[in-house]
């Protein structure tokens, strides 16, 4: 069973920067779009960011529009997610999803990474 496992969430200050980044515990895990998505408490899980692995076309939320960016190297087939200019209401558990078809169907979740912005 291929997992997805994240890494780089932290504490930082407003306007700071944080890089999440995703690989998959199989290097031939091969996926069509991987994502992001973060919870905070009591609210929903809401879309953060996605990319195409091929040829990498990437969406955003609203939200972050502007502050995030998400980048994936084929080679290592991981995804980052660079995060600027992070606002106290960006504090939430970050999980990356991947999916293995267009749509996409976000089938692969991993565990969550927390990331916490102080005022």
């Amino acid at each position: 069973q291929v997992q997805l496992v994240e890494s780089g969430g932290g504490l930082v200050q407003a306007g700071g920067s944080l890089r999440l980044s995703c690989a998959p515990s199989q290097r031939t895990f091969s996926s069509y779009t991987m994502g992001w998505f973060r919870q905070a408490p009591g609210k929903e899980r809401e879309f953060v960011a996605s990319i195409n692995m091929d040829p990498g076309n990437t969406y955003y939320s609203d939200s972050v529009k502007g502050r995030f960016t998400i980048t994936r190297e084929r080679a290592k087939i991981t995804v980052n997610l660079q995060m600027n200019n992070l606002k106290p209401e960006d504090t939430a558990v970050y999980y990356c999803a991947a999916s293995v078809v267009p749509g996409p169907r976000w089938t692969y979740w991993g565990q969550g990474t927390q990331v916490t912005v102080s005022s």
